[in-house]
């Protein structure tokens, strides 16, 4: 799944699109990208330089924003229609959302949160590593019965490759079957405070209730500007109110 938003590509997806061409070689099949978005067909080159021999793309303005149930939908219909082996998604705040729908529709099952992923070769199964019992031990998670067999993957777990650039492949264009939705986008709001996003960051400043007063995150604003970072917050900041919750990690 190549997660869009506002019209990019998310980094995620090329990250999954290096771990997924790895395991695609091993199975001897090929690497597809489905891309849901709104007059963002020209984009489908980046998934071809980082690895999709192919790339199903439905154009739809229902799809521009996402929204949980088209996007369940035209998914649903997409692998129902191409059965792949198996899917990859991010573990984001977009992937967590409708991809148990998705599950559930298509009757499979989903590991959440992997950490690894390879291929056992004589059954070709997907071999789903995850934290279990609060990360005391490492499960490996297996989809013997049902396809396709899904995992989400957090951002940052795999490296993003290094792109061919030129290389192409071939693009599938579907259309969107969008039954009536229960909810649609009114607005979209963006978070102005935080220059870099926090899940693309590579480096996060980072304060909490030590800062005094919530007057004093300027410093590390200003030192996050300097260093091209993130601003981060402790948990004890946002609940007092010292900064929105856009900013909390940990």
């Amino acid at each position: 799944f190549a997660e869009q938003r506002g019209g990019v590509i998310q980094d995620v997806t090329f990250e999954l699109l290096g771990k997924g061409r790895e395991l695609a070689d091993e199975l001897g099949v090929e690497l597809a990208a489905v891309l849901l978005g709104s007059q963002m067909k020209e984009k489908a080159s980046l998934l071809f330089e980082y690895g999709a021999d192919k790339v199903y793309y439905v154009d739809d303005p229902g799809l521009a924003e996402y929204n949980t149930e088209p996007y369940t939908d035209v998914f649903s219909d997409l692998l129902n229609k191409y059965k792949p082996e198996a899917v990859l998604v991010g573990a984001t705040s977009i992937g967590r959302a409708f991809i148990p729908r998705v599950a559930v529709r298509v009757k499979t099952g989903l590991t959440a949160d992997c950490t690894e992923l390879a291929i056992d070769t004589d059954k070709r199964l997907l071999l789903q590593t995850r934290p279990a019992f609060g990360g005391n031990i490492m499960a490996t998670i297996i989809c013997p019965d049902y396809r396709p067999q899904m995992a989400t993957v957090r951002h940052k777990v795999f490296k993003k490759p290094v792109p061919h650039h030129g290389r192409s492949g071939q693009l599938v264009e579907e259309k969107a079957v969008i039954k009536d939705s229960r909810a649609r986008i009114v607005e979209v709001l963006h978070e102005m405070l935080n220059q870099v996003n926090l899940t693309e960051a590579d480096i996060i400043v980072s304060g909490g209730r030590g800062l005094g007063k919530p007057e004093n995150f300027k410093i590390i604003e200003d030192l996050a500007k300097e260093l091209g970072a993130a601003v981060g917050s402790s948990r004890a900041a946002v609940d007092a109110g010292w900064i929105s919750s856009y900013h909390q990690v940990g």
